[in-house]
C-alpha cells in the first residue's frame, strides 16, 4: 500500500547565503521553511532605541542595513565551552515603529516571532523585504546553528546589546514578504 503524503512531506527547505539579494528574497514563497547561513545582528527594544536615536540625529549605524539581517533576539550568556547561550526570538511587533524606519533606510531581513502591524506589513511588501519568522519555545536547539557571537555594540545593553552572530542552517520560515 502506497504511503499517504504528509503536510511535512510536502514542506520545502531553501538553503539561503546571507547577505540576501533581490532575486533571493523575490524567489521566496510564503510558509516556506529556510535554513540561514551567514551573519545576523541581534537587536532587541534598546538596540532598536539607540538605532532610531543615531538616525535621528544624522549619524552612522553600527553596521550596514542594507547588507544585514535583525534577529529581534537577546542571546543568554554562554555556559562554560558552549559558543552561546539560548537565542530564542523576542516578540516582533514592540520593534514595529522602529522598523518602519529601519525599512526605509534599506533593511531588507527581519526575524523574529508574532505578528506585524499592518502598515509593517505594507512597508516590507512595498520595499522588497522579507520578515521571518523563528519558533519560540525552542531557543536552546536555535543556539546549535550559532558558528560564533560576539558583542558588537553597546555592551552596556547586556543582552539587549548587539550581537553579531555567524549561522549555519538556522531554521525560519518566511512570513511576510
Amino acid at each position: 500500500m502506497p504511503r499517504t503524503q504528509t503536510y511535512q512531506d510536502r514542506i520545502v527547505t531553501k538553503h539561503l547565503n546571507l547577505p540576501l539579494n533581490e532575486t533571493d528574497i523575490a524567489d521566496l514563497r510564503i510558509g516556506e521553511r529556510v535554513l540561514l547561513t551567514g551573519v545576523l545582528f541581534t537587536a532587541r527594544d534598546s538596540a532598536h532605541q539607540r538605532l532610531l536615536e543615531l538616525i535621528s540625529e544624522g549619524k552612522e549605524l553600527p553596521f550596514d542595513l542594507r547588507d544585514a539581517a535583525i534577529f529581534y533576539c537577546g542571546p543568554s550568556p554562554a555556559r562554560p565551552g558552549k559558543i552561546c547561550g539560548a537565542v530564542g526570538p523576542t516578540t516582533s511587533s514592540r520593534m514595529d515603529k522602529a522598523s518602519l524606519i529601519l525599512l526605509d533606510k534599506g533593511l531588507k531581513v527581519m526575524i523574529g516571532k508574532g505578528e506585524r502591524s499592518v502598515e509593517v506589513t505594507q512597508k516590507i511588501k512595498a520595499q522588497g523585504a522579507v520578515y521571518f519568522t523563528a519558533l519560540g519555545g525552542v531557543a536552546a536547539l536555535l543556539s546549535k546553528c550559532i558558528v560564533s557571537c560576539e558583542t558588537f555594540a553597546w555592551a552596556d545593553l547586556g543582552t539587549e546589546a548587539i550581537h553579531r552572530m555567524a549561522v549555519r542552517d538556522f531554521p525560519v520560515y518566511v512570513a511576510i514578504k
